[in-house]
């Protein structure tokens, strides 16, 4: 009688199978990657917010308009027409998502829909309300938290730029 040493083929074929299957169930419990994906854009689009406001800022602040309570007119590019509306010297969250879309893009460069579209086919979809507006990831289900919304300054802070993607 012959003493056996290691695994048999089959045995190890059997254990390479089961490491298979247990791979595939369990990796994308651990691996979330899509969402890590959505969740870091909103984090880069929340970014391009808060440097393009601070640069409206300043450009409101060297026009000497950066400490008003009400909205002004503001010139970006210097062109002697009027590019965004600010508050407080940071843009405008404006209801009117026809003119918001237009002033987004004179600060901030996404490409953006607005919500109205009916086949969106840009990466970002942009909704308005009074004081604020929203921008979520283009495919978003309604109801899951995966958007950044930027809130009007206050007199004499930054406006509130808040990110949520528990739902990404």
């Amino acid at each position: 009688m012959r003493k056996q040493t290691g695994f048999t083929l089959i045995e190890l074929i059997i254990v390479i199978v089961i490491l298979g299957i247990l791979a595939v169930t369990a990796a994308p419990r651990f691996i979330n990657l899509q969402g890590d994906a959505r969740a870091s854009t909103l984090q880069g689009v929340a970014a391009a917010l808060q440097g393009g406001s601070q640069l409206v800022f300043a450009k409101a602040a060297i026009n000497g308009v950066q400490a008003t309570n009400t909205s002004n007119d503001l010139d970006i590019d210097n062109d002697g027409t009027a590019d965004l509306t600010i508050i407080n010297g940071y843009p405008n969250a404006n209801p009117n998502l026809g003119a918001l879309d237009v002033e987004l893009a004179e600060w901030v460069d996404l490409d953006i829909e607005l919500s109205t579209v009916a086949n969106p086919t840009s990466a970002f979809i942009l909704t308005a309300d009074t004081n604020l507006f929203t921008i979520t990831l283009n495919g978003t289900a309604a109801g899951e938290d995966c958007e950044v919304v930027y809130t009007n300054a206050d007199e004499g802070e930054a406006p509130n730029i808040a990110v949520t993607d528990t739902g990404c």
